[in-house]
């Protein structure tokens, strides 16, 4: 079934219970009269029933298809005619999804829905007053294999001690988090389950603008399975999320908290990208019809990797704390814009490369590093053992120094945290540094590159 037709609230006007399905009355016509009108007297010249009548035999022996069928009611003496169609309810075929076929939107719901999950994460964190505090969320997500791996992402998992997931058939699973990545917000979960329905690969590449797309999930928690659709607004459009830079397609299909992690559907029903993101607000003005999801083709070697190892293997790592410059570091170094090193870690990439304590990163490969997210970025296009020339600002010059990315190590996440001195929250606040969560950095912090 693709449409919940035994909800408690799917009801009928008919005293049997029976659903109506004759599109034409059985019984004689409902009279419609005004409270204040008085009840006609009976008639015997049955008017409305003999044109309903007449009409439905026309209708019956036309036999033509989506015929509309004409029936009368007697009102008080007038007569009113309402138009009832006679068209056949068009059949959903099950189709298989082979990258040939365009599809409608039925039929790509009809095809995918078996291969949406909705996923509901529950965690229990340490305020900043040493409370614990439970917390629950909940999103969305798609099988990529018959033994039931799953993609979502790692926003919709991150810090959670318990993930359930759910299929369209109701059945829910226990799930184990077999990895994620948070620069790039995608997750991998398994359940113990085979035979089950996975999706098929497209090419994100290949999108243009006004191509159509459906995306599926799991609309504010609780609307499970909904399908909105709309057209890519935009391809390769370069978005800030949290401090993290990412590359998106832009959609107008509707996307609500609890979208994150599902398919976005191309017109072949083949899955081109991961629903990931959503304004809404910019300057205190309301948006509407912005919606973003990750390129498959950016991420699915990583999705890969994750499965087989865990992580990502093939990360770039600096081997150093940096920073975005503060005012007191700008004073410093008369630099207003750049890439603070905190520290250097023994025998890293940095190290190697001759990086050192107070040195300020303004380019690599001549592309302009103003902050840490224009960094993160610049990482992004590089993999272990790429070798790139970094600019640093260094004792009043520029310095230029060749650098051989290192492999980053898979507890990334825990040393990023002990470079903070504490340990991050679900809300993303760090509470064991108080003075850095309500003043900022300070000389000696910054984050593990």
């Amino acid at each position: 079934m693709y449409n919940d037709e035994h909800n408690l609230y799917h009801y009928t006007y008919r005293k049997d219970g029976t659903e109506h399905t004759d599109p034409a009355p059985t019984a004689g016509p409902a009279v419609y009269r005004e409270p204040w009108e008085a009840k006609p007297e009976r008639r015997k010249n049955r008017t409305g029933l003999k044109i309903a009548a007449l009409a439905l035999s026309c209708a019956l022996m036309g036999g033509a298809a989506g015929a509309g069928v004409m029936w009368g009611v007697n009102r008080g003496g007038d007569e009113v005619n309402v138009q009832m169609s006679a068209r056949t309810p068009v059949k959903v075929n099950q189709v298989a999804v082979d990258g040939q076929k365009l599809l409608s939107d039925a039929e790509n719901y009809a095809a995918n829905v078996n291969s949406a999950v909705s996923i509901n994460s529950s965690a229990a964190s340490t305020n900043i007053f040493g409370q614990t505090v439970q917390s629950a969320s909940s999103g969305s997500g798609f099988i990529i294999s018959q033994d039931g791996y799953i993609v979502t992402n790692h926003h919709v998992i991150n810090g959670a001690t318990s993930v359930k997931v759910t299929l369209y058939s109701g059945e829910t699973y226990d799930a184990a988090v077999i990895g994620g990545d948070e620069d790039y917000d995608i997750a991998v979960l398994k359940i113990n389950a085979t035979g089950l329905q996975s999706v098929v690969l497209g090419d994100s590449d290949s999108l243009n603008v006004g191509d159509h797309v459906l995306a599926v999930g799991n609309p504010l928690g609780e609307l499970t399975f909904s399908m909105s659709g709309g057209m890519v607004s935009s391809v390769n459009r370069a978005i800030n999320v949290d401090g993290t830079p990412f590359n998106m397609i832009q959609t107008d299909a509707s996307i609500n908290p609890g979208n994150s992690g599902g398919p976005l559907f191309n017109e072949y029903g083949e899955v081109v990208g991961i629903v990931s993101a959503k304004y809404s607000s910019y300057s205190s003005e309301s948006v509407e019809g912005l919606g973003f999801a990750i390129p498959i083709n950016d991420v699915w070697a990583m999705i890969e990797d994750i499965m087989t190892n865990g992580y990502v293997t093939n990360k770039p790592y600096l081997g150093a704390t940096v920073g975005t410059m503060n005012a007191a570091m700008a004073q410093q170094t008369n630099l207003t814009e750049g890439v603070y090193v905190y520290s250097v870690e023994s025998g890293g990439a940095a190290e190697k490369a001759g990086l050192r304590v107070g040195d300020v990163i303004t380019a690599i490969d001549n592309k302009t590093i103003s902050s840490l997210e224009d960094l993160t970025a610049a990482k992004k296009g590089y993999s272990a053992g790429d070798t790139a020339a970094v600019t640093v600002f260094r004792g009043g010059e520029n310095v230029e120094i060749q650098l051989t990315f290192g492999t980053m190590p898979d507890n990334q996440d825990n040393q990023q945290d002990a470079a903070t001195g504490a340990t991050q929250d679900q809300t993303g606040v760090y509470p064991g540094d108080l003075f850095d969560y309500f003043f900022g950095s300070r000389p000696g912090s910054g984050t593990a590159a």
